[in-house]
């Protein structure tokens, strides 16, 4: 076995490759070698077994899954979730939140983490651990429109979420902190750079979408706020697939859970509430873009990502971290738009470099 590993660093143009191979000992006794063929060859077909059986989701729903609330009440985090309750637009709205403390040495810093799209702040688990172990306090939020955020129907904007990344540090004494965002959360964290300089230690975007600005002759669709309350859940269902295998490049089994929230949050009876905000924030992200950020924002930048996320990612990853004036780029081969599930140790361990830097 191989693996590859290459680190792009845009600010110095260097690129650094490393190859680890695997060693097979011949034994000297034909007794030992024909022993170790028959343990060989067992496990290998075991393996094989255990791969074909883990290595893509199942072809259709599970049989035990069911309805799941738009808030997730019955799914459990990894950490203690608290709320952070606010108004805006004249709602009552209230953000969820993970405030985990640091289990190393603490340093005194803290990270944020900001989930993407469709995802929600529990898939930073690994990363969450790896940051207090370093000794940071890392707090992930929810955030508002999306898992056990409230989801109002108001107007989104990547500024009204960059603001309530503002808000929460206000709430827990948080003067600075680095900030990290994967798919739309780099989007946000973007902006928060961009708004508030002054409370940003470092940047880290994780498989932005929006790094080239694509608004350009899509024109403007007005929201009618109709949907479908009684969703096709076969044709859901290959839907999801269809995402599996656009946003992995390699098959795990704890990335069902995605797809069992999205299908049970279809048979829940808020659906429509849930499709209308998703609806109000895929209109958002088609009208707005951090491109002219970039040139702005001072603070040291780390774009980083799994290199197959889309053939012209690695491309615009590189365009974008020159665009930074201290960025640098962390491209990591033969993974797809969620390296931090994918190959958590690695994207873990240059975080640990980057913000120690």
């Amino acid at each position: 076995s191989c693996l590859f590993r290459q680190i792009t660093a845009t600010n110095k143009h260097l690129k650094s490759l490393s190859k680890y191979g695997g060693i097979m000992k011949n034994s000297s006794s034909s007794s030992s070698s024909l022993y170790c063929g028959i343990a060989f060859t067992l496990f290998a077909i075991l393996f094989a077994g255990s791969v074909s059986a883990q290595s893509s989701p199942p072809s259709s729903p599970p049989t035990d899954w069911g309805p799941m609330s738009i808030n997730l009440e019955e799914f459990e985090y990894p950490y203690p979730v608290e709320y952070m309750n606010f108004g805006v637009y004249g709602e009552d709205v209230r953000i969820a939140y993970m405030d985990v403390a640091p289990t190393g040495s603490a340093n005194g810093r803290t990270v944020i983490l900001h989930h993407g799209g469709l995802y929600y702040g529990w898939y930073w688990s690994k990363q969450i651990k790896a940051l207090a172990q370093e000794g940071y306090r890392v707090v992930v939020k929810d955030r508002l429109g999306w898992g056990k955020s409230s989801k109002p129907i108001i107007p989104y904007s990547i500024s009204l979420w960059a603001s309530n990344t503002a808000r929460l540090m206000d709430h827990l004494g948080i003067e600075k902190a680095a900030v990290v965002g994967h798919s739309i959360g780099g989007q946000m964290v973007t902006r928060f750079a961009f708004l508030y300089p002054e409370r940003t230690t470092h940047l880290v975007t994780v498989n932005q979408v929006g790094l080239t600005d694509r608004r350009f002759g899509r024109g403007f669709q007005s929201l009618t706020g109709e949907v479908d309350a009684n969703p096709d859940m076969e044709a859901v269902y290959t839907n999801l697939l269809r995402w599996a295998s656009g946003n992995y490049s390699a098959w795990h089994p704890e990335f069902l859970e995605h797809m069992r929230i999205r299908y049970g949050q279809r048979l829940s009876g808020d659906w429509p509430r849930l499709a209308h905000v998703s609806r109000l924030t895929g209109h958002m992200r088609a009208m707005d873009t951090v491109v002219n950020d970039r040139q702005h924002i001072q603070t040291k930048t780390l774009v980083l990502g799994g290199a197959e996320d889309y053939p012209t990612f690695a491309e615009e990853a590189r365009r974008a971290a020159d665009q930074f004036p201290n960025g640098e780029v962390f491209l990591i081969p033969n993974v797809g738009h969620n390296p931090h599930e994918e190959v958590p140790d690695t994207v873990n361990a240059e975080l640990i470099r980057f913000l120690g830097s």
